[in-house]
């Protein structure tokens, strides 16, 4: 069983025009969870019901948590996901519908973390939200689609929190014969945990989130990221809240969907990459997708930028 779903490489006519570039969106806001979540979550998950797992347990309050809950009634296996008492009742709800159990523990992810890891059981298995190399392969599956959607491109953007979906995109170049392909790696400013540690050379963990893209709020990128950073040519771009706002609802008005200010993030990007303004070839922008914001969100942020 397959949990994800391929999704379409859209041309962005208004992009296109806007950038001169040729840019493509591949449109994981269409998987069956609302995000690119669905693949990695869905292989992870898929590999430990064979090797027998009897119960998934997760720390993720947001599109991972969701993945998981979707992931075990599709495989029939029970999950428990914890999440910190930010979550809001919306996700908690989300979550709830697909069967999971749902416990809140604590004013973080870290303390909802430790939560989840003192749970678990010898039939238990931990789904991590995007350190895990199952993650990462799972994620690859996207870059296979764009061999058979539309060929090599000439860039891809994509967001970055944990670094889950940057080391599955690393992966997926590379297994296509693509690791020349230049990634331009995204954040919001106050959640830019991976540009400082590209900056510094080893990882940096923040004091804290400051952004509203709060699915980019890891405030330690996984290590693998950094050594995908320091192996590939990696572009670090970090944009404001209100430019991921923006770059929402221009693609709500152009696309017709609604995406997390995180997605938001790597739109945004077109117009401060170099790696784009060189670029004579295709761009492919992952649309990540997100299910935790809503168009009155983004409405409503975008005033209080006003």
């Amino acid at each position: 069983m397959t949990i994800h779903r391929q999704t379409p490489l859209a041309e962005s006519l208004s992009l296109s025009r806007q950038f001169g570039k040729d840019i493509h969106l591949k449109m994981e806001a269409a998987q069956p969870t609302g995000s690119f979540k669905a693949r990695g979550v869905g292989h992870a998950c898929t590999e430990h019901r064979n090797r027998g797992a009897r119960r998934f347990v997760s720390s993720s309050g947001g599109n991972a948590g969701l993945a998981v809950a979707y992931a075990g009634r599709r495989l029939g296996v029970p999950v428990v996901v914890v999440v910190p008492n930010t979550t809001s009742e919306r996700a908690k709800a989300m979550i709830g519908l697909e069967q999971a159990e749902v416990v809140v523990h604590g004013s973080s992810w870290a303390e909802a973390n430790e939560r989840a890891l003192s749970m678990l059981s010898p039939t238990d298995a931990f789904i991590h939200p995007f350190d895990d190399p199952l993650l990462w392969t799972g994620h690859a599956t996207l870059v296979d689609e764009l061999a058979e959607q539309g060929g090599k491109p000439d860039a891809v953007i994509l967001s970055v929190g944990g670094g889950g979906l940057l080391c599955g995109v690393a992966e997926g170049l590379d297994r296509n014969g693509w690791g020349d392909v230049p990634i331009v790696a995204v954040e919001t400013r106050g959640a830019e945990s991976f540009a400082r540690a590209v900056a510094a050379d080893h990882p940096v963990t923040l004091a804290g989130i400051d952004s509203i893209a709060t699915s980019l709020g890891a405030k330690t990128v996984c290590v693998r990221a950094l050594e995908v950073a320091r192996s590939r040519r990696i572009e670090s771009v970090v944009v404001s809240d209100a430019e991921a706002v923006e770059a929402c609802l221009r693609l709500m008005d152009d696309h017709r969907v609604v995406v997390e200010p995180a997605c938001g993030a790597s739109l945004a990007a077109l117009g401060r990459s170099r790696i784009v303004s060189e670029s004579s070839g295709r761009i492919v922008v992952v649309v990540c997708g997100g299910v935790g914001a809503s168009a009155e969100d983004l409405f409503r942020w975008r005033a209080g930028f006003a």
